[in-house]
């Protein structure tokens, strides 16, 4: 009996290191890591305005038609003188330009600028935030944005959460791919070579901990 309690315990024992093994593998992937943030992570391209945006339209000389209004969900906007008109997708010059031309039909030399007050960002340009992440959501992208500042807006991790077995998945080259980030480290052990720069279409995604 003492050598079969002893057999019980040893197999016991195995299985538990087994779950240990196998459960590392699941929330470590196998995924490559990305260099440490430079700080000077720059996107070259402008603001797109997006549904759900609100633009103040000013026109010179004409405060009649001047106003914000906001970009519906289908991507128009309406204004005196103006029926749906297309603006998500555009930068905020480029529907100043197409306002002009809109315009002209009634104004003389109508000059126009559009002023964004209200910003969602189109999706290709958000970082979405899944998982155990106490806020998970999707965010607007700013310059030089990185990782660090990405959980800081989210509002860290769960305690459930396993941050060293994050997955940042992006679109390289035409190509989805997915890097290993090590968010735990990050925050909890202050490692900053673990802070990574972020790029607009990121999807980070945080897994719950197996233990």
């Amino acid at each position: 009996m003492k050598g079969f309690r002893l057999d019980k315990t040893f197999a016991g024992a195995a299985l538990i290191s087994a779950m240990v093994a196998v459960g590392g593998c699941a929330t470590r992937p196998d995924h490559p890591e990305l260099p440490q943030a430079s700080g000077t992570g720059k996107y070259s391209s402008r603001y797109k305005i997006a549904p759900g945006d609100a633009v103040q339209i000013f026109v010179w000389r004409n405060p009649e038609v001047s106003m914000t209004v906001p970009v519906r969900p289908d991507g128009f906007l309406s204004a005196p003188l103006l029926e749906e008109v297309p603006a998500a997708g555009k930068t905020p010059a480029d529907l100043a330009r197409e306002l002009e031309k809109r315009l002209a039909t009634y104004l003389r030399d109508p000059l126009v600028t559009v002023i964004v007050e209200k910003f969602v960002g189109v999706y290709p340009e958000q970082i979405r935030v899944v998982g155990e992440a106490a806020e998970p959501r999707a965010l607007l992208y700013h310059d030089a944005m990185t990782v660090l500042d990405v959980m800081i807006s989210v509002g860290g991790l769960t305690k459930f959460a396993d941050g060293n077995g994050a997955t940042l998945v992006r679109v390289v080259e035409g190509e989805q791919r997915s890097f290993r980030v090590r968010i735990d480290d990050l925050l909890r052990q202050g490692d900053i070579s673990a802070n990574v720069d972020m790029q607009p279409g990121d999807i980070l995604i945080i897994p719950e901990s197996w233990f």
